[in-house]
C-alpha cells in the first residue's frame, strides 16, 4: 500500500514508520488512522520486520494531537465511532508482538501524547512537550488517554495532568516515568534504532512472550497473571530458539536465533 501521511522504510528488520504532515505538526486525521490501522496489520505480518521506530516529520512535533478542523464538524455519535477506531488502531500496536518503540522529536499532545503511550517504549528528544489538552477544548481523551496515562504514571499525576490540560517539558516526563530516556534531537532516531538492535539480538518469540505476558498481566489479578506467565514459560521450553539459547549460554558462545 501507498501512504499519503506516513513514510514506511525496513532496514535490516527494523521498520521506521513516520506520521507525515509536517505543516499540521503532524496532526491525527481520519486518514492517518485508517493507514496506522494498515500499518498495524502489515508488521504482525511482515517477517522483515522485527522491531518497530514510530516518529514524526520534522523537528517540531512527534504528532501535536488530533486535526481540530475535523473534529470539530463531528456530531455526537461520530465523534464516539472516531474515538472507537482511532482506540482499536492504537490497541493492536501495543498489542503487537513486535517492539515499538516512540522517538519522539517534538510535541505529544492529545491523540499525539496517546499514540506513543501505545507504543512499547517511549525516547524523548530534549525539546519534546507532553500534555494532554483536551479539557481546554471542551473534550475528554479519546484514544486511550484516560486509561494508559494512570497506569504509566499514576493515578495523581495523571488527573493533574488531564484535569490541568498542561503541558511537560522532556526532563519532568522522564522523571515521573512517562518516557524511559531524553536524548539530543540529533541522537534521537540512532538511539531508538541502538536501543532496538539490542533488543533484538535476542530470541523472537521470548520477546513477544515478554510483551505478551505484561500487557495481559496488567489487566489481571496477581495470581492469574502469575499463572499466565508461567504458561508463557513453560511454552517457550518447546522451541529451538530456548534449545540454542540455552546451549550457546554453556557454550559461551553466541546464540543464532531463528524464531523457531
Amino acid at each position: 500500500m501507498t501512504y499519503t501521511t506516513l513514510l514506511y522504510d525496513v532496514a535490516d528488520g527494523i521498520a521506521t514508520i513516520t506520521v507525515n504532515r509536517p505543516d499540521k505538526l503532524n496532526a491525527l486525521n481520519a486518514e492517518v488512522i485508517r493507514e496506522l490501522g494498515d500499518v498495524a496489520t502489515r508488521l504482525a505480518h511482515d517477517p522483515e520486520v522485527r522491531g518497530v521506530i514510530l516518529t514524526g516529520a520534522g523537528e517540531k512535533a512527534f504528532v501535536a494531537g488530533a486535526d481540530i478542523a475535523e473534529l470539530s464538524q463531528l456530531a455526537p455519535a461520530a465523534a464516539r465511532a472516531t474515538a472507537e477506531e482511532g482506540q482499536q488502531v492504537f490497541d493492536r500496536l501495543e498489542q503487537g508482538r513486535k517492539p515499538v518503540v516512540a522517538a519522539i522529536n517534538g510535541f505529544a499532545l492529545g491523540g499525539g501524547l496517546e499514540l506513543a503511550m501505545a507504543c512499547h517504549i517511549r525516547l524523548a528528544a530534549e525539546h519534546a512537550k507532553f500534555g494532554q489538552p483536551e479539557v481546554k477544548l471542551g473534550l475528554c481523551p479519546g484514544y486511550g488517554g484516560t486509561v494508559r496515562l494512570p497506569r504509566l504514571v499514576g493515578r495523581g499525576r495523571a488527573v493533574e495532568l488531564l484535569l490541568s490540560g498542561g503541558m511537560i517539558d522532556a526532563a519532568e516526563a522522564y522523571r515521573i516515568g512517562l518516557v524511559n530516556r531524553v536524548v539530543p534531537q540529533t541522537e534521537l532516531l540512532a538511539t531508538a534504532r541502538q536501543l532496538l538492535e539490542t533488543i533484538l539480538a535476542n530470541a523472537p518469540l521470548a520477546l513477544a512472550a515478554c510483551l505478551e505476558s505484561v500487557h495481559t498481566g496488567l489487566d489481571l489479578a496477581q495470581a492469574d497473571a502469575l499463572s499466565h506467565e508461567a504458561e508463557q514459560f513453560g511454552a517457550l521450553f518447546g522451541t529451538a530458539d530456548m534449545q540454542e539459547g540455552t546451549a550457546a549460554f554453556l557454550a559461551r558462545r553466541k546464540a543464532d536465533f531463528r524464531g523457531a
